[in-house]
């Protein structure tokens, strides 16, 4: 099973941490792992030119997105984290969204079936990480992917951290949010065992 891993950060700091930690997990457990950060990526904005739905070649921009596309169809599974900003994902995780469009214009089937999760990194307890969690799996919806959360009693959307702003120092002290995303990675993994 391959697996996608995809940090929404511009730092390489919480969220970092957690989408290797789990891609660690799972390559334990015999999958095949690749990883995806926007730090220090360029990323140009979606500006909906119509130029991926007319030539069915891909996007207009030519940026650092060609390895990000060519990994999220590689996979059989997908991963994403963020860190909350403004009570939702980060500004570059909504980027990498909206240029998809490119290469399902090419092939609207392209991601259908592929199983994702989300891990969604707050500043505060209650900072907007379900909110985060729910964008993430709206975007695996729109795409026809199978979103997986960690079920009931602690991970139901899937996995939520509570930083208190100290990064990957962090993370690694929330041992609530550690659980609920080995809960998550357990279902993710059951699931995309199920679907092959």
């Amino acid at each position: 099973m391959r697996i996608f891993g995809v940090s929404g950060s511009p730092r390489p700091q919480g969220t970092h941490y957690l989408v290797n930690y789990a891609l660690e997990y799972l390559k334990e457990k015999g999958c095949e792992v690749r990883y995806f950060s926007v730090f220090r990526k360029d990323i140009k904005f979606c500006i909906h030119c119509d130029y991926c739905v007319r030539k069915r070649e891909g996007c207009i921009h030519k940026d650092d997105l060609g390895e990000f596309y060519e990994n999220l169809i590689w996979a059989d599974g997908v991963i994403i984290g963020t860190p909350v900003y403004q009570g939702t994902i980060t500004g570059q995780l909504k980027t990498l969204m909206d240029r998809c469009r490119a290469i399902v214009a090419r092939d609207p089937k392209i991601l259908k079936n592929k199983v994702g999760m989300g891990i969604a990194v707050g500043g505060d307890r209650n900072g907007g990480q379900e909110i985060a969690l729910r964008t993430i799996h709206d975007f695996y919806m729109i795409n026809e992917m199978i979103p997986v959360g960690g079920g009931s009693f602690g991970a139901n959307l899937g996995s939520t951290f509570w930083s208190k702003d100290k990064g990957k120092e962090g993370v690694v002290e929330d041992e609530e949010g550690l659980r609920s995303l080995r809960k998550t990675l357990k279902r993710f993994l059951d699931t995309l065992k199920s679907t092959r």
